[in-house]
């Protein structure tokens, strides 16, 4: 049986005249009079099709039960709409299809929400009726997208000589930063596999094992909690290559991303992306994922205020701690308890406090004006380039705390005020990053990224000093808009640099050789140099869709609860299924 000759998306004013079959869904429908209008629907569009009592009643009467969604097949013959009928927003507007046959082909229940409808319906009703929520222009729109998207990375990878490789889902359970998805063996009493947080030690092996150039579109999973661009389970193009340096690894990416905005918003990039050190960032952003569509940028105020005998500022300085502020234009607008707000979240964010000055028309506003002085609030005036109806936000505290928190500000008052260019991306590599950073709460040194990150060659006699704080490592992020869409680096490829970095993270050799062994081993049968990354395609499918959490660009995701709606999983298993993986559950 043949059930259609084109698509509901397809038809236009050069098929005239011509008989055709049509299979979708009842979209909309409107009775004019004796006509009967009904949006056909299916994937790749709409068209409109006319029910007419005069030329064929008996189906213009059949016409009148199909409701919302009902499947239908129609055959009827292209006509144009009426002069002043026509719909040019949509590619099938010129011409609508004068129905000579019927079929219903299944019917719909009434709907929990119209697919149709531009209003908000909830998410978790969404969710759970997700093959409903999927039928919508936007969420089709979305997962189109995405397919054309990793089409465009699989083209291009393969053009510049890249093997696509699979590597394991059910793996072995190694520190990586987050916790793991554990799945018990039955045939291996007591032992479990886990979910891969990533490839990362599969793909350095492939490198070992001389593939010189690797990539797969991975499924990762990770147990932590979840935010609005975050899931339990992601994807990301994983990617890495040999005997290279981090300019060849950015210039692979950057080619990439070029590519995938032309084919999903036809826009070009700029190339190169701007390099910018870890340590730059944090001083100019506050964030080593800074949004530099915008200035605001951090301005330290150190020097302005040593002779200030305000004594917030002066036992901060004492203390050899940081006087930084940033300057908000239109700030000066917000009300006295916008400025209250912001002065807790300031506190929320770590700060002890926040100082803010008004620079009006009429002079100074702010509370601690009598404090400090017209003149030295003339010369913040100068030093942060303010102007009248700004805002000045000045937070006094180790630099640690004062960085982040002026960051954090930095990017509110950016969407308050309304500062922030629209249809605008701007990418940067973040380079430089530290190699550890010391874990306070438990008194020892982590990893910034992963422990498979090489040291800066220059920084090496770092370690046999101890300050460890000092020591950069060959670790990159991508950032675009205030996101990380992925980290990389040069990694470790000589195992007696490796057994150093994990005996500076406190595992002995046994931890060591349980854990990473198999890594160790294939490093002594000649590794070569290599490095890669690995952008989350999640996030980026966000961003280039514009959608306000990454639920949006992915088929079936999970709540922020890690929860499946549609599925109802996870879900209890049975006692049968227990046993057989010698498990029990404890009440």
């Amino acid at each position: 049986m043949k059930f259609r000759t084109h698509n509901c998306g397809e038809l236009n004013d050069q098929n005239l005249n011509t008989k055709v079959m049509l299979c979708g869904w009842v979209h909309s429908r409107r009775d004019h009079g004796g006509l009967i209008f009904i949006d056909m629907r299916d994937r790749e569009g709409l068209t409109q099709i006319v029910f007419n009592p005069e030329t064929h009643q008996e189906i213009h009467e059949q016409a009148h039960s199909l409701r919302s969604e009902y499947v239908i097949q129609i055959s009827g013959k292209v006509e144009l709409r009426p002069e002043g009928t026509e719909n040019l927003k949509i590619p099938t507007g010129k011409i609508e299809i004068h129905v000579t046959q019927l079929k219903v082909l299944n019917e719909s229940k009434p709907l929990p929400f119209e697919v149709n409808d531009t209003k908000d319906v909830g998410e978790e009703l969404r969710l759970t009726y997700r093959y409903l929520d999927l039928r919508k222009e936007k969420m089709r729109h979305n997962l189109m997208l995405r397919s054309a998207v990793f089409k465009t990375i699989r083209n291009y990878m393969d053009n510049n000589g890249f093997t696509e490789i699979e590597t394991p889902i059910l793996t072995k359970s190694t520190p990586e930063g987050a916790r793991d998805y554990l799945v018990p063996s039955r045939l291996n009493a007591g032992m479990f596999f886990a979910l891969p947080q990533s490839p990362q030690l599969f793909k350095q092996i492939l490198m070992v094992a001389g593939f010189d150039k690797y990539y797969q579109i991975a499924r990762c999973f990770r147990d932590e909690d979840l935010r609005k661009d975050r899931q339990p389970e992601f994807t990301q193009l994983d990617m890495e290559m040999s005997f290279v340096d981090e300019e060849t690894i950015f210039s692979v990416m950057e080619g990439l991303m070029s590519q995938i905005f032309e084919v999903a918003l036809g826009k070009k990039i700029e190339i190169p992306f701007l390099r910018l050190p870890h340590s730059q960032a944090l001083k100019k952003y506050g964030s080593d994922k800074p949004d530099t569509r915008y200035g605001m940028e951090l301005v330290d105020l150190g020097e302005l205020v040593s002779e200030s005998s305000f004594m917030v500022f002066k036992k901060v300085l004492e203390a050899k701690g940081a006087v930084m502020g940033i300057n908000v234009p239109g700030g000066a607008q917000l009300s006295a308890k916008d400025l209250d707000d912001l002065t807790k979240l300031a506190i929320d964010y770590g700060a002890k406090g926040l100082v803010w000055i008004k620079k009006q028309a009429e002079g100074f506003q702010s509370p601690v004006k009598k404090h400090l002085g017209d003149d030295l609030m003339n010369k913040f005036v100068e030093t942060l380039e303010a102007k009248d109806g700004d805002l000045m936000l000045i937070v006094a505290d180790s630099p640690k705390i004062a960085m982040p928190v002026l960051g954090q500000l930095r990017t509110t008052m950016a969407e308050r005020v309304n500062i922030i260019p629209k249809d605008k991306f701007n990418f940067l590599w973040i380079t430089e990053f530290p190699l550890f950073h010391y874990n306070d709460d438990e008194k020892r040194w982590d990893s910034e990224h992963h422990p498979f990150t090489s040291p800066m060659e220059e920084d090496l006699t770092y370690f046999d000093s101890g300050d460890l704080s000092k020591i950069r490592s060959r670790a990159f992020d991508l950032v675009v808009n205030g996101v990380e869409l992925g980290s990389g680096s040069i990694r470790i490829h000589q195992p007696q640099m490796q057994k150093k970095i994990f005996e500076i993270l406190g595992m002995d050799e046994s931890e060591v050789k349980q854990k990473f062994g198999f890594l160790l081993d294939a490093f002594q049968y000649g590794a070569p140099p290599h490095g890669g990354m690995a952008p989350g395609l999640d996030r980026l499918l966000t961003l280039l869709t514009d959608s306000p959490s990454i639920r949006d660009v992915i088929a079936f995701p999970k709540t922020q609860k890690a929860i499946c709606p549609l599925t109802s999983a996870p879900s209890e298993i049975s006692p049968v299924q227990l046993r057989d993986l010698h498990l029990t559950i404890k009440e």
